[in-house]
Order: C-alpha cells, then sequence, then structure tokens
C-alpha cells in the first residue's frame, strides 16, 4: 500500500493545477475510501497546505499555493516518456515539436540519474511507415479543433461509398493507431466520427459558430449512439 505521507503528497500534486476535484475523483485515482480522502484533506488544511473547498462539492488548491517543484518516479517518467515518442509518430508535426520539447524541458529539469533513466528507455514508436500526408492532415484538424473553424474533404467509407464532407470539427480521439476525428457533419445533419486515414484534400474554412445541440458537450453525450458516417 502506498504510504499515507506519499497519498497526502500525491492528493497535493493532483489538486495542483486543477479547477475542482472532488474526493469521489481522488478516492478512484488513489485507490482508497472516500471517508479517507475527506480525512487526508482535512490533515493538510490543518498543517497549513492551502487547499480550497469542501466535502460534497470539490477541492482545489489555492494559486497562491508554493509547492515543490515537480518530482517524478521511474515509471513516471517512462510513461512520460513512452508518450512523447508516440505523439511524435502518431501525431502531426505541431504535436510532434511539441511533445519532443516538453520531453527536453522535463529532462533538463532532473537530476543525473532520472535523465538517465529517460535515455535507456528501450521503448519506441517507429515512425517510417506513417505517411506524410496523414501527418498533415492531423495537423490541419488539430488546428481546426483549436480554432473552431469548418474543415471540407472527401470521404471513403469502410464500404468504399465516397462523398463530399463539411464538418464542425470538435474533437481528435487516438485509438492506438487511428486518429478520429468528432464533428457535427453539415451533409448528415448530425454528429459523426470519421477516420482521418480515409480523408482526403482536407481544408480549412470559415469559423462555425458556437451554437446549441452542436457543441463538444452535446457530441459528447451522443458519441455512444449507434451512427454510420
Amino acid at each position: 500500500m502506498t504510504r499515507r505521507a506519499d497519498r497526502l503528497f500525491q492528493i497535493a500534486e493532483l489538486l495542483r493545477g486543477r479547477r475542482l476535484t472532488t474526493a469521489q475523483q481522488l478516492a478512484e485515482w488513489l485507490s482508497v475510501s472516500p471517508r479517507t480522502v475527506y480525512r487526508d484533506v482535512r490533515d493538510l488544511q490543518l498543517s497549513g497546505v492551502p487547499i480550497e473547498g469542501e466535502a460534497g462539492i470539490g477541492y482545489r488548491l489555492s494559486r497562491t499555493a508554493s509547492l515543490p517543484p515537480l518530482t517524478f518516479t521511474a515509471d513516471e517518467l517512462a510513461a512520460l516518456a513512452a508518450g512523447a515518442r508516440m505523439i511524435e509518430t502518431w501525431g502531426g508535426a505541431g504535436l510532434a515539436a511539441g511533445a519532443r520539447s516538453a520531453l527536453a524541458k522535463v529532462a533538463s529539469a532532473m537530476p543525473a540519474d532520472k535523465r538517465a533513466t529517460l535515455e535507456r528507455l528501450a521503448v519506441f514508436a517507429p515512425s517510417y511507415h506513417i505517411d506524410r500526408q496523414f501527418s498533415e492532415n492531423v495537423d490541419t484538424l488539430h488546428r481546426a479543433v483549436d480554432t473552431r473553424h469548418v474543415v471540407s474533404f472527401s470521404y471513403r467509407d469502410k464500404k468504399g461509398a465516397e462523398t463530399e464532407r463539411r464538418i464542425w470539427p470538435l474533437s481528435l480521439v487516438y485509438w492506438g493507431g487511428q486518429w478520429t476525428v468528432g464533428a457535427w457533419c453539415e451533409l448528415r445533419e448530425d454528429f459523426r466520427n470519421f477516420d482521418i486515414s480515409r480523408m482526403v484534400d482536407v481544408t480549412p474554412h470559415e469559423p462555425f459558430p458556437d451554437m446549441a445541440g452542436r457543441r463538444l458537450a452535446d457530441y459528447l453525450r451522443h458519441v455512444e449512439a449507434p451512427s454510420s458516417a
């Protein structure tokens, strides 16, 4: 089991930079009961850690809080490095550059033994088989999701049927070797998921409006509903 001192530090770290986190969420992440979380948070507050909020609503760390610099275990560093290498391969150029830069910053702040852990990690994601156009499409769609721009493209479904689409891209989802974009489709007048590898001539256009019923939250509520592109 995790030592209580380690768990208290984990709670403070999990609350760092988050808007609001419930005791139930913390309990699930730490594999303890909500009652244990309530007790730990109370003890942290009594010891002077500026945690705001209350039971039943949620907690957050005050913006004025000053915690020691982040430290990472060997497993955490391995997870970060593996994730960054996968993004370098399967993400677009923008995401790949961001992953490399972030990992370099983490490595530069680590002591020598932790940097060695990163350098000897034997987890790789070869990129020689990734089509350049696919990576460019991921980049284009990533920007379109971020800036809320309509995107047009030609699409070939699993049965080989081709259609011309205009969508309001709302999210990118990675399925392990496959990227899809979740969107409002103007042709179908409904939410659809599109396999990025089946998209051709991906072109951004004008911004799309913030419209009730076509937002990300609406898409997420319908994401499990059966549909076909």
